[in-house]
């Protein structure tokens, strides 16, 4: 589980697993978990983020939407 970037508590990370899905990203803190899909931004799951702390992830996600999806397309490949 690579991190591909951190942004204050938050490490945003790719599963080895994720590969054949569509270009996500996962974003952890502690024991909490949220999924966003990169194209476009929209949150797909969150696992105990409550929802102020998880708008402001989805502003990160945003923010650096074009950095996580290089580093999709250098970990996995170009393809989804």
């Amino acid at each position: 589980m690579p991190i591909v970037l951190k942004d204050g508590p938050y490490d945003f990370v790719f599963f080895s697993s994720d590969e054949p899905e569509p270009r996500h990203i996962h974003v952890k803190r502690e024991r909490m978990l949220a999924k966003f899909r990169l194209e476009p931004v929209a949150v797909e799951k969150n696992w105990g983020f409550r929802q102020h702390e998880w708008n402001r992830i989805e502003r990160l996600v945003i923010k650096h939407r074009l950095a996580l999806i290089e580093a999709w397309n250098d970990y996995f490949g170009t393809g989804e």
